[in-house]
């Protein structure tokens, strides 16, 4: 009868060689990086995957100063597009036929805020309180607003400034200062210290059967805001689509299916309030990719795919 063992099994190597042993844990090895090597590829073809998805967003910006001269924005609004899921890019000012190169390239077009422009571009005289921003930045602006919503299917945000820019390439006409229009408004529309110098906090209501309205789901918000201008007569298929108490406009949004929306207050100052409306325009610029065939385009890598886009005009 055998006797039972009372010790664990071992494995007995003495009918190996060293050479045996050392083929196989090299095999081992190599088999081990091998699937580390495997697991890395398959993240980065996720990744690349990932920002395949993500639709690109041109941001103008601001521009100020002569030595040196300073182009800029707030990082708020790039952050805003990074959390909604988006790639924004800069768009300085540029010649016209440069435009026109660049937004075959965009997905949706984002206008930030800043001083104010012209009132002649709207047939009317400067008022003693209107600060006209940089001849480059505003012109630009205009022409930006003007070309993708003429000539373009892509989405459109204007915050603030860009809201009037808007209005304004549309044909429309905007209140120079509302404090001195409405002298017995009660709604602060900036800080005490002036649009340029704070932000204040007040309530805008929606109105109905409007995107924003839709889009917020509910009748009134609170909202970050500074400004001492405002849409006056909306351009051409522009519609009201947010007012405040004493009756300022606060949000416009183009007639019809296509997200072109104007806000007057500040949404990426409060992006937890304001997520649903990013979210709703990188949507609606990630349809509009899909739907000109851009899908899938940037899955080689964003950087190859602008040059492969621009060599190919």
């Amino acid at each position: 009868m055998a006797q039972k063992r009372l010790q664990p099994d071992v494995y007995d190597i003495s009918g190996f060689s060293w050479e045996t042993i050392v083929k196989h844990s090299a095999m081992a090895a190599l088999l081990f990086f091998l699937a580390f090597f495997v697991s890395i590829s398959a993240g980065a073809e996720e990744a690349q995957k990932e920002s395949a998805r993500k639709p690109i967003i041109g941001v103008n910006c601001d521009v100020n100063g002569d030595k040196p001269r300073l182009i800029g924005l707030s990082a708020l609004y790039l952050q805003a597009l990074k959390n909604s899921g988006a790639i924004a890019v800069l768009l300085p000012p540029m010649p016209e036929e440069d435009l026109n190169r660049v937004l075959k390239t965009l997905d949706g077009v984002m206008m930030i805020g800043g001083a104010d422009y012209p009132p002649s571009l709207y047939g009317q005289k400067t008022d003693a309180k209107t600060e006209i921003m940089d001849e480059e930045r505003w012109r630009f602006d205009i022409l930006l607003a003007k070309t993708v919503v003429e000539k373009t299917k892509l989405p459109f945000l204007g915050i603030c400034a860009g809201c009037q820019a808007l209005n304004i390439s549309r044909g429309g006409s905007l209140v120079q200062d509302i404090p001195t229009k409405f002298p017995e408004m009660k709604v602060a529309h900036a800080s005490k210290e002036g649009w340029q110098k704070g932000f204040n906090k007040h309530e805008v209501r929606f109105a109905k059967l409007t995107k924003l309205k839709s889009i917020y789901g509910i009748d009134s918000l609170n909202v970050p805001t500074s400004h001492h201008q405002c849409v006056d007569r909306t351009g051409d298929e522009m519609a009201v689509a947010a007012t405040t108490d004493d009756g300022v406009v606060e949000a416009i949004e183009m007639k019809g299916e296509r997200f072109v929306v104007g806000v007057q207050w500040h949404p990426e100052r409060d992006f937890s309030a304001n997520r649903d409306l990013f979210k709703k325009f990188v949507s609606a610029a990630n349809n509009n990719a899909e739907s000109q065939g851009k899908a899938g385009i940037k899955s080689e890598g964003e950087t190859a795919s602008l040059q492969r886009r621009f060599s190919a005009e």
